[in-house]
């Protein structure tokens, strides 16, 4: 099919009606909906508006908690044991970090570790909440292949 001059004019015409490239190709007969598409873009004819988006979900915010202050003069809570550091920590003190790790403050808690954890009872409770409500993924066993004849 070939674009007349009098294709062309239809075509300028239906598109600035509104009507879908679709709906164009099949008012027009002999002509692909891609075909109308290429034209158009050929030709230069203005683009459509773009339909009108869904609207934005709400996001329900919440206030954010009021920052508490900071807890200040542990380092008396346990006299006599230094702070570990990476480099000094033992293999049954409380690997819990404490701080930033990039400052010179940043340690570890310390504390003698329950066995075979890297925590002090008190960090093991912080760390390791029971599992409430998760569920097992249901496990899904695979049907067998139907067998194949071999023609013999």
């Amino acid at each position: 099919m070939a674009w007349t001059e009098e294709r062309v004019d239809q075509l300028k015409q239906l598109w600035g009606e509104g009507l879908s490239a679709s709906q164009i190709a099949n008012k027009m007969g002999g002509v692909t909906r891609n075909a109308v598409i290429g034209k158009v873009h050929r030709l230069g004819l203005a683009g459509r508006a773009t339909p009108a988006a869904p609207k934005p979900k709400t996001v329900q915010r919440y206030d954010e908690p009021e920052l508490k202050t900071p807890i200040t003069g542990l380092e008396n809570l346990y006299p006599g044991i230094d702070r570990p550091t990476v480099s000094s920590i033992d293999g049954n003190q409380c690997k819990w970090p404490i701080g930033d790790p990039t400052s010179e403050e940043f340690h570890f808690c310390g504390q003698p570790s329950n066995h075979g954890k890297p925590y002090c009872a008190y960090h093991s409770q912080v760390a390791f909440q029971p599992n409430t409500g998760r569920r097992e993924p249901k496990r899904i066993t695979p049907t067998a292949l139907p067998k194949i004849k071999v023609a013999g």
